[in-house]
């Protein structure tokens, strides 16, 4: 994936990266980038961070999904009942097998 080239009109020294540097923050917040220079001589690029999407349209959603295998509900519970054996993560059995708990005296 390749990042777009800076606008040539955001062409900025090294001198005005230290002298404007809140100007320049303000622009990379707001999606520009710049190319900075050093004695005329083109050393790297400021550019934005790309921000990761916290939500996902429902019609992306159903795009994606559409190539997704069906799911057997009946061969995943089976997997699951094979491969998982749910008597050792009783957090209870545990303890009351380490007499953490009182009995019930009647």
């Amino acid at each position: 994936m390749s990042t777009p080239e800076p606008d040539p009109s955001h062409q900025i020294s090294q001198r005005d990266l230290r002298n404007r540097s809140a100007e320049i923050m303000d622009g990379l917040e707001r999606g520009e980038s710049y190319a900075v220079t050093r004695n005329g001589h083109h050393i790297g690029d400021l550019i934005p961070i790309r921000r990761r999407r916290r939500a996902v349209s429902r019609a992306e959603f159903a795009a994606v999904s559409r190539g997704m295998p069906l799911l057997d509900d009946r061969k995943y519970r089976e997997d699951m009942d094979h491969h998982v054996n749910d008597d050792l993560y009783d957090p209870y059995d545990r303890a009351y097998g380490r007499g953490e708990f009182a009995q019930d005296e009647e």
